[in-house]
């Protein structure tokens, strides 16, 4: 967790304020039927998501995907350095990330893979399109950045080739 607590009674308090955001956050996703909501305040950033779909295969995928989410996980400071490293592959548009083809199929690419020019690193869904996501360059896959049916953005890095 990114801030210290100075003393028990405020770190209580801060816990308890966190825990009635994340309640109130997952109560308006269930009023308002969206799948995600993300907010930023004083440097504490929050993002509650459901996954609609495609909650069967999440399990299968996520215990051999374990290296890479523990990769994924990336603090605010150090996600502004790894867009800009030089073997960054930014996500062409706004969409959920599948590592696989579908739920249960191998991953288009592990940490340690050789990829070449072309070479489909993921897929993203977007408005019900699933698009491939072709490697820019070739390489080694060194870390990937977002877990398996995470919604990515716009330029998110989603992996790092080397």
């Amino acid at each position: 967790m990114a801030r210290q607590p100075e003393d028990t009674a405020s770190s209580k308090s801060a816990s308890a304020n966190d825990s009635a955001l994340i309640r109130e956050l997952a109560t308006l996703l269930d009023e308002t039927n969206l799948t995600e909501i993300e907010i930023e305040r004083a440097g504490l950033r929050v993002r509650v998501a459901r996954n609609v779909g495609i909650a069967a295969a999440v399990p299968a995928m996520a215990q051999a995907a374990a290296p890479a989410a523990a990769v994924a996980t990336v603090s605010p400071a150090a996600g502004a350095d790894i867009s800009k490293h030089p073997g960054a592959v930014p996500s062409p548009m706004v969409g959920t990330a599948y590592w696989a083809s579908e739920p249960g199929a191998k991953p288009f690419i592990d940490v340690g893979s050789k990829v070449k020019i072309g070479d489909t690193l993921m897929i993203i869904e977007a408005m019900k399109t699933m698009n491939q996501i072709p490697s820019p360059k070739a390489g080694t896959v060194t870390q990937i950045l977002v877990e398996d049916g995470q919604p990515v953005e716009f330029g998110e890095p989603l992996v790092i080739i080397e």
